[in-house]
């Protein structure tokens, strides 16, 4: 073990002056020399056994005689010390493993070139191990920074997975301020999604991406404080500058979502700008519910005529029938109103809510219709409503709408009697069955 702790600083200083000339480890196994090649065939067998305490040994004899071996032997180097420091117990010998892998990476970087594909490798392992310690956690995201900074949209999966975790480490202990947390926030977003877009041209699958994005602004929303008021300074005048960047509409989106200010026409913008460059059932509905908030009918209804188009399960095509209803209703539209509600729950048959928005139509159909001939005639409207209500198992409604039935003495003196079918005239048109209030 001490050996070990010692001789591989060792190699770091004598390795510098020769070095410089290296761009990469060409695998020489077979100019090299009969115990070169028989230290490299030991090494590997003991490495693929797993047998990781015994194949030290002769990894240090090779990073001393054949440092240029090839890069293979850095690769099993590091999964050598990575492997015995995993499984240490004792913390001062497992910070020899951990020191020790360390400094493999740094020996490949200088022995083999590639120093953005082993910077991304080093970083993540400088975060497995450390991410907990109060001193070394520091280093943790200048080592990643850096890493993004060779590597750009190329680098490792894992580390666009862990940057933000290590962003907030580095914000709770007073490292960062808001910009440079937003900064870090803007640029692991903007190499995530060139990781979907890549993905998506592959044809290769984009979950593992876009739940990243998601995990990031959760974390990101929990280290910076976004109102409204700092989305509106922050944001709007960029978004003004160019209201097709999706990237931004985005983060206003959200924002402005998790503040509760879908009012303000700048999140109306953003989702508009979101919805034209990627249809979403969900924000077509947002969308739609929000023009009918701002009684902007004909927006409402083309947005609405989209949703149900890009609506998959029944229930989410009836959900949408039932707000082309509500939109109907708000028109004056009654009959359409009804069909549309029937059209919504012959999709879903659970929406039994719809039966109650009808039953309230025809209830509230009473001044509209009443011909004012005879009282139990214009009552029957009541009757129909009932009909609704009871499919719906609204209780209280029934009741209310048994109180407004015709009496006895009303229907004898038309000649009916209870149990008789009828027909409700005025725009409803429909059949139904004489009841009494008493």
């Amino acid at each position: 073990m001490k050996l070990i702790a010692s001789l591989l600083p060792f190699f770091m200083l004598t390795l510098t002056p020769v070095i410089t000339v290296l761009s990469q480890c060409k695998d020489i196994s077979t100019t090299a020399s009969p115990a070169i090649i028989e230290k490299k065939a030991l090494f590997e067998d003991e490495v693929q056994a797993k047998r990781f305490s015994v194949a030290k040994g002769p990894l240090n004899w090779l990073l001393i005689n054949a440092p240029n071996l090839s890069t293979g032997l850095y690769i099993k180097g590091a999964e050598t010390f990575d492997a015995l420091a995993q499984a240490e117990k004792n913390p001062a010998k497992k910070q020899v493993y951990i020191d020790s892998l360390m400094i493999i990476y740094d020996l490949r970087v200088k022995t083999c070139g590639e120093e953005a594909n082993v910077t991304n490798r080093k970083a993540l392992s400088f975060y497995k191990y450390y991410y907990d310690s109060k001193d070394k956690s520091k280093e943790i995201l200048p080592l990643m920074d850096k890493a993004i900074a060779l590597s750009n949209e190329k680098i490792l999966d894992g580390l666009a997975e862990s940057y933000m975790s290590v962003v907030k480490i580095s914000a709770d202990q007073k490292l960062l301020d808001e910009n440079q947390i937003l900064t870090r926030y803007e640029k692991i977003t903007s190499i995530i999604d060139s990781k979907i877009k890549k993905a998506e041209a592959e044809q290769k699958p984009v979950d593992r991406y876009k739940k990243m994005n998601e995990d990031n602004l959760t974390i990101l929303m929990y280290l910076v404080k976004f109102d409204c008021d700092f989305v509106r300074k922050k944001f709007g005048p960029k978004f003004k500058q160019n209201p097709s960047d999706l990237e931004l509409a985005k983060k206003i989106f959200n924002f402005m979502l998790k503040d509760k200010c879908t009012d303000d026409p700048l999140w109306l913008q953003a989702a508009e700008t979101l919805h034209a460059a990627e249809k979403d059932f969900g924000l077509a509905k947002i969308l739609a519910l929000r023009y009918l908030s701002n009684k902007e009918y004909d927006k409402a209804a083309s947005m609405l005529e989209e949703a149900l188009q890009l609506a998959k399960q029944p229930s989410d095509k009836a959900e949408i029938l039932g707000l082309q209803a509500q939109q109907q209703e708000m028109l004056g539209k009654h009959d359409n109103a009804r069909q549309l509600y029937l059209k919504a729950l012959a999709a879903d048959p659970s929406k039994k809510e719809y039966y109650t928005r009808i039953g309230d139509i025809y209830m509230n159909s009473f001044s509209e219709c009443k011909q004012e001939k005879h009282q139990a005639e214009d009552r029957f409207v009541f009757l129909i409503a009932y009909d609704m209500y009871q499919k719906a198992g609204e209780t209280q409604k029934m009741a209310n709408a048994k109180s407004s039935f015709p009496s006895m003495e009303e229907i004898f003196e038309l000649d009916y009697k209870r149990g008789d079918k009828v027909k409700v005239v005025c725009w409803i048109n429909e059949e139904t069955i004489i009841r009494t209030r008493n």
